[in-house]
């Protein structure tokens, strides 16, 4: 039977689909791409990242491709805005929503913008504030919340105490990323069952990679569970630099399909995802993940990478 409540789809292609990215996306592609996506009926478009454009030059145009952009009403326009530095880009820009992000495991952390769990905490502390003051809602992304590159298995507890630590610190959402994209059914289930107790069903999402091919899946037993609110990127685009071997996010067309198969309240034209996909096929490249010489975990994928240790410079993403 179908049913009533209202899926929530956060198109992340724009922003964590192109993040890493070598092949150079001119920024009215990128502006073509979110007014695509704004017509497909998504809720949400994470449309760039305020981040050190040195460092991710892949989005550093995401002022331009902000006051570009068509904004359809009904649809939030968010970005990743990490640390102060970006918060006055960002607001300048009109942004609708800060997302900031902070891991469950403490080496993802550390290998990612080095520092620890509570370090990334304080760094995007004056985020939230600067977001409370103009009135504008926050996510905030828990990465490595099933499985780490570096530590293996995160318990489930661990990731709940991160997750109540950002509700408590004024974020409106938190964003459950499978950013290694290991998890099975089991485990999602199993961290549910002990974080929606503390948490509203309401206020989490679920943002899976689709690594082991089990995308959908984790998708399907997160609906089962109550939530609403799912991460995807069109054609499966993304990835994260300090996961390794990570592919991209479930793709948002498979989610769509699934979804509505099982009789979610779903709204989205499939066919106008699907369109506005090809509208990058001839800028990006098959292989899109090259690893380094040494093939070390910490620059797996790493745009950053220069030599056989890590270099600290990256600003890895969920």
């Amino acid at each position: 039977m179908r049913t009533t409540e209202k899926i929530r789809i956060v198109e992340v292609g724009p922003r964590d689909g192109l993040q890493n990215e070598t092949a150079p996306v001119p920024t009215e592609t990128k502006i073509a791409f979110v007014n695509a996506l704004s017509e497909t009926g998504v809720d949400e478009i994470e449309a760039s990242a305020f981040v050190s454009p040195k460092w991710v030059p892949q989005l550093s145009d995401a002022e331009d491709v902000f006051r570009g952009i068509s904004r359809r009403p009904g649809v939030v326009y968010s970005a990743l805005v990490p640390n102060e530095r970006g918060v006055e880009r960002a607001l300048e820009a009109g942004i609708d929503k800060f997302s900031v992000f902070t891991a469950a495991s403490e080496t993802f952390n550390q290998k990612n913008i080095n520092t620890s769990i509570e370090g990334s905490i304080e760094r995007f502390l004056p985020v939230v504030e600067s977001a409370r003051t103009a009135g504008l809602p926050v996510r905030g992304y828990v990465s490595t919340a099933f499985w780490c590159a570096f530590e293996g298995r995160i318990e489930p507890a661990a990731t709940v105490a991160v997750a109540e630590r950002l509700l408590d610190l004024g974020v409106q959402e938190v964003s459950i990323s499978d950013t290694v994209g290991k998890a099975s059914p089991d485990e999602v289930m199993r961290l549910l069952d002990l974080l929606l107790p503390r948490l509203p069903a309401d206020r989490v999402a679920m943002h899976f990679h689709d690594t082991y091919g089990r995308g959908v899946e984790n998708v399907l037993a997160s609906w089962s569970h109550g939530i609403r609110t799912f991460d995807a990127s069109v054609g499966g685009l993304g990835g994260c630099p300090y996961a390794p071997g990570a592919t991209g996010n479930v793709a948002t067309e498979d989610v769509v399909q699934a979804l509505d198969k099982e009789g979610a309240a779903m709204d989205v034209d499939l066919r106008g995802l699907t369109l506005a996909r090809h509208m990058l096929d001839s800028l990006l490249t098959e292989d899109r993940r090259t690893l380094p010489r040494d093939g070390s975990p910490a620059c797996a994928a790493c745009e950053q990478a220069d030599g056989d240790v890590c270099c600290g410079r990256g600003e890895a993403t969920p």
